[in-house]
């Protein structure tokens, strides 16, 4: 557990916490960056990756929970803010098979997590992210034929059966 905040993810390596997702995948890309590198070598498309990612972090997350744990004007007012967040991310992608390009990087590994949810934002906020960002789905497509991806993500449905018991517990229904 984060020794500071009190939340996961941590990584122990060599007995000691890495805090922190992103934080998490960067560690790992610098530890064993001769493997199979995230982040570019160019320090400035580097840069750019890594303000993305926090892009990601900090608008997806956020206006994705209003999306499901509100109601009315608000959910509208989030659900505009998040479909125009993917928008600007899908335009951030433009044609390329990955936000890396051709390889799946670190951009990539930050957004993909959000598909799990996908399904809950939709449900809840009645509306169709590929109606709305059909090159951003094609993306979530691609990503999904990857093994390490198809993994490491939660159930989407399960994922929206949990939102629901949640929101009930909460009396947001």
């Amino acid at each position: 557990m984060n020794p500071v905040y009190k939340k996961i993810p941590v990584l122990i390596h060599n007995g000691k916490p890495v805090c922190e997702s992103l934080i998490v995948v960067q560690y790992i890309d610098e530890l064993w960056k001769d493997k199979n590198p995230l982040l570019p070598s160019d320090p400035y498309l580097r840069a750019q990756a890594r303000f993305w990612a926090d892009y990601i972090d900090k608008k997806i997350y956020e206006s994705g929970r209003k999306v499901w744990s509100t109601k009315g004007d608000d959910q509208e007012v989030a659900k505009k803010e998040l479909i125009s967040y993917l928008n600007l991310l899908e335009g951030q992608l433009g044609d390329a098979p990955y936000f890396g390009g051709d390889n799946f990087g670190f951009v990539d590994v930050a957004l993909i997590p959000f598909y799990s949810w996908f399904y809950t934002f939709e449900t809840c906020g009645r509306f169709s992210i590929e109606t709305e960002c059909p090159r951003l789905v094609a993306w979530t497509k691609r990503c999904m034929k990857r093994q390490s991806v198809v993994e490491s993500l939660p159930d989407p449905t399960k994922l929206y059966d949990n939102v629901l018991m949640y929101k009930k517990k909460l009396g947001i229904e």
